[in-house]
């Protein structure tokens, strides 16, 4: 039940995101990065979209979700790569062990589509 609240919220912000930037225009889609390590999963925002827009201005709208692989920035020799489990996530320019990720771990809305 975590979980459904979890994306639930986040559908609903995005909602009240996207009818807040398009005032009085008919929304067609929303486009909307998710960070694998957001803790968000693409599916049941997708699942929860449909239910969250019935009967507002976005019914019949789209979510479209794509999501963003990790990338991270070695802090020891600041390349920028991305983690793999085959190597155990470390660099794989010098073997160094601190990294920052520098992407993957948000949810952004990337654009909004609406009707001319």
């Amino acid at each position: 039940m975590v979980n459904v609240m979890h994306e639930m919220s986040y559908v609903t912000k995005i909602v009240a995101m996207a009818m807040d930037s398009a005032k009085d225009s008919k929304i067609k889609s929303i486009h909307v990065l998710v960070g694998k390590t957001s803790g968000v999963l693409p599916y049941y925002l997708n699942k929860y979209f449909t239910k969250v827009v019935e009967g507002t201005p976005l019914d019949g709208a789209e979510l479209i979700c794509e999501e963003v692989p990790v990338k991270a920035l070695c802090e020891e020799c600041g390349k920028e790569y991305f983690p793999d489990k085959s190597n155990r996530y470390l660099c794989p320019n010098c073997g160094g062990k601190k990294a920052k990720i520098i992407e993957g771990k948000d949810i952004v809305i990337e654009s909004i589509t609406v009707e001319d």
